[in-house]
């Protein structure tokens, strides 16, 4: 392909399956909604078991030739990737909101994130180590590429997790089937297409399919391995589909994240933190703030500024100016969302802040503050994935170690405090696979990022995300014999 044709511009208003570096269609399509709107946004293609086939035996042949180029052809057409998607960033974005729901500002941040994973992830060196060096021989541990990935997408962040999985995936040798959420498969499709641009016919694909695709991925022998991002019961059904060919796999599953909030907070400084890192994208990220425990020596106070702040942030379609609340994703969602707030009612909890769901053309849902719910509520125990948040009181240290700790998800956590020794000493008994001080959500492409106990297995990202899509191989090399 011409560099002229690699630089050009992307069409954001037709959308297709990508098999084999060809733009494909479907007899059958289907449309996503707008959740601003509940518009239907533009047709795209459902794949059926022969187009998987059909990627499939594409990348197992592309997997021949990619799985022994160099790490630096890898690199160089990965950061080449990057450059064409910052370069696109505007039909991106826009695009993003459009099928996602979030502001326009903060889906151009995903987008710009892209770039950096890309580069960040491809800069790390997949390392050979030396065990063993005699004479005699020399012993080794090296990383080979696993084969074909399967990588299912959820619909929250569908720009950053795709192409998470899809630069560890082709980073590190293999071949690529990118499976998008049914809610939000614009963007993907559109990576994909992008990716044509850059790699050889076979590494990076994507199918758009109906929710049926997930279990055609995970049952299909010709595939090595899944990274999956989504529920924890839907990862549980991953887990068992992939057991019958003994894929490797990578689960990435719910969270319900607590926050220690001490009593020596500068809290002008700490609520407008806390009130953006438990409301981002309408609350629907696995590893945002979702229980929010203060110290009762400033519970009162903490609480009246955190609500004030909170009633600030302005809610309404993400292409308008200013917007911070966007709608959540999908009517699924709305509906989950609106079984919990019902609980507000039957438990006799007490909202300080919002507290109903009003109908609306699209799926808004002002934000929502609980004060002091008991720990069995539903509010404290479910992970809303919609903008509502428990604010429980504490006092002693054991008890709300204990009690962040209670729940079977186990994803992130963090502690707030100006001690940062006493912040720490709580840190390190906390169960999450991410544990922050002072901060929560941070993230970066070179720091792994997984659950413990039920919120998943493995991790992606980092050196520890890139070699879940290898195996380790040990090489005994006899020097003479």
């Amino acid at each position: 392909m011409a560099a002229s044709d690699k630089n050009s511009a992307l069409d954001f208003k037709t959308f297709h399956n990508v098999i084999n570096n060809q733009l494909t269609s479907t007899a059958v399509t289907r449309h996503g909604i707008n959740p601003a709107t509940g518009e239907p946004n533009p047709a795209v293609p459902v794949a059926t078991q022969e187009d998987l086939d059909k990627a499939v035996q594409a990348a197992r042949a592309a997997f021949n030739t990619w799985s022994i180029s160099s790490l630096e052809e890898r690199r160089a057409a990965l950061h080449a990737y990057a450059d064409a998607i910052e370069a696109n960033i505007d039909g991106f974005s826009k695009t993003l909101t459009m099928e996602q729901g979030k502001p326009l500002s903060q889906a151009s941040t995903e987008v710009r994130m892209a770039g950096t994973w890309i580069r960040g992830l491809s800069s790390i060196e997949i390392p050979t180590n030396t065990i063993e060096e005699t004479e005699d021989r020399r012993v080794i541990q090296r990383y080979k590429p696993i084969g074909v990935a399967g990588a299912i997408v959820p619909w929250n962040f569908p720009v950053l997790l795709a192409v998470g999985k899809i630069v560890s995936a082709v980073y590190t040798g293999n071949a690529v089937i990118v499976k998008p959420s049914p809610f939000t498969p614009y963007c993907d499709l559109k990576l994909a297409e992008l990716a044509t641009r850059f790699f050889p016919p076979g590494v990076v694909q994507c199918l758009s399919g109906e929710d049926n695709m997930g279990p055609m991925m995970t049952e299909h022998p010709g595939i090595d391995k899944i990274s999956f991002t989504g529920s924890i019961a839907t990862g549980k059904r991953v887990m068992a589909s992939c057991s019958k060919t003994l894929k490797r796999v990578t689960l990435e599953l719910g969270g319900n994240d607590p926050a220690i909030i001490c009593g020596d907070v500068d809290m002008d400084t700490v609520i407008p933190q806390v009130g953006i890192l438990s409301y981002l994208c309408s609350s629907q990220i696995c590893k945002i703030i979702k229980r929010l425990y203060v110290h009762e020596e400033i519970y009162d106070e903490f609480l009246g500024k955190l609500v004030a702040f909170v009633k600030s942030l302005k809610v309404g379609n993400g292409t308008e100016a200013d917007v911070f609340f966007g709608p959540v994703q999908n009517k699924m969602q709305f509906e989950k969302a609106k079984s919990l707030f019902s609980s507000i009612d039957t438990e006799k909890l007490k909202p300080v802040l919002g507290g109903t769901i009003e109908e609306s053309n699209g799926y808004f849902i002002h934000p929502t503050i609980i004060d002091n719910p008991p720990d069995s509520s539903r509010v404290v125990q479910e992970e809303a994935f919609a903008p509502i948040l428990p604010v429980m009181k504490w006092s002693d240290e054991e008890d709300v170690i204990k009690r962040a700790n209670a729940l079977e998800t186990a994803l992130g956590a963090s502690v707030w405090s100006k001690d940062l020794e006493r912040a720490t000493r709580i840190a390190d008994r906390l169960e999450a696979g991410v544990v922050w001080v002072n901060s929560h959500f941070d993230a970066s492409p070179m720091a792994p990022f997984g659950g413990h106990k039920q919120s998943g297995i493995g991790v992606e990202w980092g050196l520890a995300g890139l070699l879940e899509y290898c195996n380790p191989q040990t090489q005994w090399l006899k020097k003479s014999f």
